[in-house]
């Protein structure tokens, strides 16, 4: 029986992922001042353990005023490299390749934690800098209208924004991880600057279509200078965000960056006014699917499929049908850390258990080969069995 897509290796630049399961970056929103903690550890290792081939760390901010919440981890100063050195080097040592996404929130900045409300924070004596935490934007629109407004960039300070993206890229090369993303997505800084809707420049960095992409193309190419060029540069976009920036531009974007060092496009959407993109229609398994398979088809360029990416034989099915060359699973990876693993057992890979480190390997496999009958918990055939508990007997584990 052949190896299934999902876990046949893939090479990018100087680096081969084991297989083609990616952790997505998640904010975790659990950093002291910027620094990581024994969370960030326990959780990128969770995932790596569980048998990944790659696991993105979450948007670490390269400003401070880019912060979204008093919770995000940073990296606009070399005195945030040994934590994040430290997770870099455990998810290596647990057989995955560490990779980290790189961001800046814009003027969704400074706001509660989603689980306190998520509104804008407000002056308490825990934040040290509040004046220096500032909204900024590519204009002054705030949304909705009773959110705070914005400082729109200088065009003086457009190049130290842009050069904050590469002295970030530096650390995280100096931290020990090997793929970097840039996050252009989800209403942050990055696509407030690609879409109409949040810029409403008159410069070279607003108006036409090639004007808005300036800034992400600058950012492109000031990271790509300082990035290994042997190591993987992804940039993840809201392919279309129903707010005037959409999938044709994203393809046009993409054939702009692909030959400018950008290795993957990470395929997501929304963000810009706070709801779902309903143009995907509606979200269920796979919902951004197509933006993937339409941009790896149109601008040549690899891609990575990400938003409810929940069953093996879902994502084989993704991969195999040349709809994306990555699957990236998040929420459901917190569900099951030990996905991966999962998932090749459903598959049918020769030597399943290999996908997680020894100390889990040997007790599974040792169970596998001694009891009969016993049915994994989280057993399911595929989507139509296992939308609901329950579903047909398993192999054994």
């Amino acid at each position: 029986m052949p190896t299934p897509l999902l876990f046949t290796p893939i090479r990018l630049r100087d680096l081969t992922l084991k297989n083609r399961v990616v952790v997505a970056p998640m904010h975790q929103y659990s950093a002291v001042k910027g620094f990581t903690t024994d969370w960030h550890l326990m959780n990128a290792g969770r995932f790596a353990a569980g048998g990944a081939g790659l696991v993105m760390m979450e948007s670490t901010k390269v400003e401070r005023r880019g912060c979204g919440t008093v919770g995000d981890t940073g990296l606009w100063d070399d005195a945030f490299i040994p934590g994040l050195a430290r997770c870099a080097a455990f998810i290596r040592a647990h057989g995955a390749v560490p990779g980290i996404q790189l961001g800046h929130s814009g003027r969704k900045a400074r706001r509660f934690r989603p689980w306190e409300g998520g509104r804008p924070l407000t002056p308490s004596p825990e934040i040290e800098d509040w004046e220096a935490w500032e909204l900024v934007a590519p204009s002054a629109i705030q949304w909705p209208e009773d959110e705070p407004l914005p400082r729109a960039l200088t065009r003086a300070e457009i190049p130290r924004v842009v050069e904050a993206w590469a002295e970030a890229a530096r650390r995280a090369d100096r931290a020990g991880f090997d793929m970097l993303e840039i996050h252009g997505a989800h209403g942050y800084l990055i696509h407030e600057f690609l879409s109409p809707f949040s810029n409403r420049r008159t410069d070279e960095y607003g108006g036409s279509e090639l004007n808005r992409m300036r800034f992400a193309i600058e950012v492109v190419e000031a990271v790509r200078a300082v990035w290994p060029q042997g190591k993987p540069l992804f940039l993840r976009l809201s392919c279309e965000d129903d707010a005037g920036w959409d999938l044709a531009q994203s393809i046009r974007l993409a054939r702009l960056v692909g030959p400018k060092g950008v290795d993957v496009i990470d395929c997501s959407s929304g963000g810009m006014r706070g709801a779902p993109v309903v143009s995907a229609g509606p979200v269920g398994y796979g919902y951004q699917v197509p933006y993937a398979e339409a941009i790896r088809r149109e601008a040549g360029i690899m891609t990575m499929a990400v938003g409810l990416i929940v069953h093996a034989d879902q994502a084989e099915a993704i991969l195999g049908e040349g709809r994306a060359d990555l699957v990236a699973l998040a929420r459901e990876l917190l569900y099951n850390p030990n996905w991966p693993m999962d998932a090749a057992r459903k598959l049918g890979v020769e030597g399943a258990f290999d996908t997680v480190p020894p100390p889990q390997a040997y007790w599974l496999a040792k169970r596998a080969s001694s009891v009969r009958e016993v049915v994994p918990s989280t057993y399911g055939t595929g989507i139509g069995a296992s939308a609901s508990p329950g579903g047909t007997a398993a192999p054994r584990a």
